[in-house]
């Protein structure tokens, strides 16, 4: 298998083709040059090349009417409205402005509001990424999303890391860290730190009536991403907590493991993917293409021609036809969603929990010259279907209620609703979202495996049922 690029958590990335798996269209997308404008349809884009860049030099010119009758697609009026509000803040603001913030502060807003993952990552975020990359960095093991007022929402705590021992759910919204709030914290990791020291974390949660705080130990966050055991003789269990390069690989081996203790065969596999915040496209491509004996697993599609991309499944299924329960939650994001939309879609598993968190979009990572990077959507998934789950989510086939006990919450628990794409402000528009849109809910617990493991003996009783005779 070739190497893997980058894992960023909470995003849906293009990888390189794997080895002994279809892939049908380009590889992994080009990273564009920054454009002044989109092209429109049937034009070549017009980019200004970053140092580095291969593209011919573009003639430097001071005259904006010049530029603008080039055909580079620059609006002359919007250069000139932010000329204006720049010379205004410079000259007339209460206190001087460095020309370097300004301008940083510019770069930003271009991402600002695209959408909620699009993003300019200065030096320390880019770098930040790279450490979750190798599964080890010192914190409290949690994914959050960063709110428009800087409130942070946990799209899921990381298996076995202090924020889940602490019971630290998806949804939670932290508003204030050791006491401030989170306006007044500093900094762009601020649950980072020296493993052994404390932090204590102030948190909302739908179904409790105040905010409540939460003392947890930091530690060196080490990811195993795949963990599995016999639930019954002949019913294995797989958790597959994100999907990180090396993730396809621990899964083959561990359903082998299951499969050697059930003495050469299981009869059925609960995949767990509940809170699982994404990862690595090809790493989930890879679980289905374990799973899977023929079909599509998962197509993308952008406005660029290289980022339309198909992936479809090889010969051979590993569990031999065996049924498949998919168990996901709210907290199931992203490369988790692929992955149990390719499995359904393709009639190969029942998917049981409650709807998942509807991130339908990939992310390109895109650096810069000088450390930092930006982080721009460039393209939609596609279930085998064609559908896009995009701010919809998928809908499981059995739906599970969370338990009050394990949420803390004092209002039913129909009223329990974490985070999810189609509430973040400025997400991109869901081909199926609707009006009537209910968010799932997160479900912590051994409550929702022992209801997928009644649902998949009855797949399995289905499936070992003989034929009737036609005498």
């Amino acid at each position: 298998m070739r190497p893997a690029p980058v894992l960023l958590p909470f995003l849906l990335l293009l990888a390189m083709p794997l080895a002994g798996l279809a892939q049908v269209a380009p590889q992994e997308p080009p990273l564009p040059a920054p454009q002044a404008e989109p092209a429109e349809d049937g034009e070549e884009p017009h980019g200004h090349p970053q140092e580095g860049d291969d593209a011919a030099p573009v003639p430097a010119t001071d005259d904006l009417d010049a530029a603008d009758a080039s055909g580079s697609k620059i609006p002359l009026a919007e250069i000139q409205r932010y000329v204006a509000v720049y010379r205004a803040i410079r000259e007339a603001y209460v206190d001087p402005v460095d020309d370097r913030f300004l301008m940083q502060s510019a770069i930003e807003g271009l991402l600002l509001d695209l959408d909620p993952h699009s993003a300019y990552l200065n030096r320390d975020e880019a770098e930040s990424f790279d450490e979750q990359t190798t599964g080890a960095y010192e914190g409290i093991g949690v994914e959050l999303q960063q709110q428009q007022d800087r409130t942070l929402k946990v799209v899921a705590p990381i298996d076995g890391t202090p924020a889940a021992r602490a019971g630290v759910l998806a949804g939670d919204v932290i508003v204030a860290i050791d006491g401030k709030p989170i306006a007044q914290v500093e900094g762009s990791e601020p649950l980072r730190g020296a493993a052994g020291t404390k932090v204590t974390i102030t948190i909302v949660r739908e179904g409790r009536e105040r905010p409540f705080d939460v003392e947890i130990r930091r530690e060196t966050i080490r990811v195993t991403s795949v963990r599995s055991r016999m639930l019954e003789p002949g019913y294995g269990y797989v958790r597959v907590s994100t999907f990180q390069a090396d993730t396809g690989a621990d899964f083959r081996k561990h359903l082998d493991d299951l499969q050697a203790q059930a003495g050469g065969r299981l009869r059925g596999l609960v995949l767990d993917l509940r809170s699982n915040p994404g990862g690595l496209l090809t790493a989930a491509v890879q679980v289905a293409d374990e799973l899977l004996d023929s079909g599509a697993i998962v197509s993308t599609r952008g406005r660029a021609p290289a980022s339309d991309t198909r992936f479809d499944a090889t010969a051979g299924d590993r569990l031999h036809g065996a049924p498949v329960v998919v168990l996901v939650d709210a907290g199931s994001a992203s490369a988790a969603e692929v992955l149990a939309g390719a499995l359904r879609d393709n009639d190969r598993a029942r998917v049981v929990g409650s709807r998942t968190f509807g991130k339908g979009s990939v992310q390109t990572l895109l650096p810069l010259g000088n450390g930092d990077s930006v982080k721009l959507t460039t393209a939609r998934y596609y279930t085998p279907s064609g559908r896009s789950i995009q701010a919809s989510g998928i809908v499981p086939d059995v739906e599970l209620q969370p338990d009050a006990k394990l949420t803390g919450a004092t209002v039913p628990a129909t009223a329990i609703r974490a985070v999810t794409e189609a509430a973040l402000p400025g997400h991109l528009r869901g081909d199926e979202e609707g009006d009537e849109y209910q968010p799932g809910s997160p479900l912590p617990g051994d409550a929702p495996i022992t209801a997928a493991l009644a649902e998949l003996k009855k797949l399995a009783g289905v499936a070992s049922a003989p034929a009737p005779r036609r005498d």
